[in-house]
């Protein structure tokens, strides 16, 4: 009970607890104890195990003190009353709004499903976990398993898991597999959810004040010349950026996002087409046919810088929010929103990281199978590339995809029905 006073005041208080008045709002405040809640209690779930009865028992009364405030978000729809004599009177009536009401039960089933259904199985396991840098004693006849090793070794500290001789069993297998699969569709509702709400959230002005003047300052020279190329395959510049780390990519990310909103603020913004200088008719119609040729180049520049971001997050699976995310969940005052986003985030985090379990333990059982005949990670993926070299020599369809993206000398063109006369870069 005291636990829940404390929390509570400092949500009123908004993380001040000087009480000056200094605190963030309530959005903010409960989407940071919703994060920190789960930091606590999941933490970054290294071990395939069921939670303990202690932390479970925390997450869900907490959680629940977090949510009911949802429970009282609610929206005003236009409805009438009908008195004794027949008369009617329009009259506006409360309900839940609408949002907040379908995604938060929703959530709460994805929340009931990763602990109950999932985590709460892994009991009395086949598997086991041993810390790096111990050597356990084969009493029971398993191997040491020092392959998975080389696997993560900037992560040299995490615990690894180890099977039995000969693997798993193929009835435990096939669970983890299908736990698997849960758990990937659960990821996937959750960033759909994430994605909306954080899509909703409206942009601050602060956040437009450092955009550069256009999207080739802020992309860069390189990426920009692959984006107005004429053949562009967002996969294939991905392969030819060759991204080495997810710091790297996080900033590609950021780039990415900015220039998207450069292009679609000048797209949808309303230039002044009135021009003194500029009186007859002939003039008029050039200026509005450079207008409508600048927006359909703008509008094209921004559909493929988003599936390029797409893909970039579709192969970083794992990528931290970027600057304009934050932004948005900083300057958020929507405590709707604000609920579904950070709840969302924590539920895509946690499925994440079981998926990344259950595979690295795939990947410990595949190596106890064939330990001679596996191949290690960098031998795959150089037979990965050499096989698509070859398919692509041979004039399959997989050239398309392996080839360099080519550079065109000028910008890029606008759709066959008009032409561009402007070298200015967007």
């Amino acid at each position: 009970m005291e636990l829940i006073k404390e929390r509570f005041a400092k949500l009123l208080l908004g993380e001040d607890m000087s009480g000056t008045g200094k605190g963030v709002c309530t959005a903010l405040a409960i989407s940071n104890a919703i994060t920190n809640l789960y930091a606590s209690t999941f933490g970054q779930l290294w071990r395939l195990e069921s939670l303990q009865y202690e932390k479970k028992q925390l997450w869900q009364r907490e959680m629940d003190c977090l949510l009911c405030v949802g429970d009282h978000i609610v929206e005003l729809i236009p409805s009438s009353q009908t008195f004794p004599d027949g008369s009617k009177l329009e009259i506006m009536t409360r309900r839940p709004r609408s949002d907040v009401f379908i995604n938060l039960l929703a959530l709460r089933k994805l929340d009931n499903m990763l602990l109950v259904r999932i985590l709460d199985s892994f009991i009395n396991t086949e598997f086991w976990y041993v810390d790096q840098g111990i050597v356990a004693p084969d009493a029971d006849g398993s191997g040491s398993m020092r392959k998975p090793l080389q696997r993560h070794q900037e992560k040299w500290c995490l615990p690894v898991p180890h099977v039995p001789t000969g693997g798993l069993q193929e009835d435990t297998r096939k669970q983890l597999i299908h736990k698997r699969e849960c758990a990937n569709q659960i990821l996937k509702a959750a960033m759909a959810i994430n994605s909306v709400a954080l899509e909703e959230m409206e942009v601050p002005e602060s956040y437009f004040e450092s955009f550069p003047k256009n999207g080739k300052d802020c992309l860069g020279d390189v990426i920009y010349h692959y984006i107005t190329s004429e053949q562009f395959s967002a996969e294939c510049l991905l392969d030819c950026l060759n991204i080495s780390s997810e710091l790297v990519a996080l900033e590609i990310a950021n780039r990415l996002e900015t220039s998207i909103y450069i292009w679609r603020k000048r797209v949808h913004s309303r230039p002044n087409l009135l021009d003194p200088n500029r009186s007859t008719t002939k003039a008029m119609w050039d200026m509005f046919k450079d207008l409508i040729i600048d927006s359909c180049k703008r509008d094209l520049l921004a559909d493929r810088a988003e599936s390029l971001l797409h893909c970039l997050k579709h192969r970083f699976p794992g990528l931290t929010q970027t600057s304009l995310d934050i932004t948005k969940i900083q300057h958020n005052k929507d405590v709707g929103k604000s609920i579904l986003e950070s709840y969302s985030r924590v539920m895509e985090s946690l499925a994440f990281n079981i998926v990344s379990r259950i595979d690295d333990l795939l990947y410990v059982d595949d190596l106890t199978r064939q330990p001679k005949n596996f191949p290690s990670h960098a031998d795959a993926t150089s037979h990965k590339r050499d096989l698509i070299q070859c398919m692509a020599s041979m004039g399959t369809p997989h050239k398309s995809t392996v080839a360099t993206p080519k550079l065109s000398s000028g910008p890029i063109m606008a759709p066959a029905s008009v032409t561009s006369n402007c070298n200015k870069p967007p």
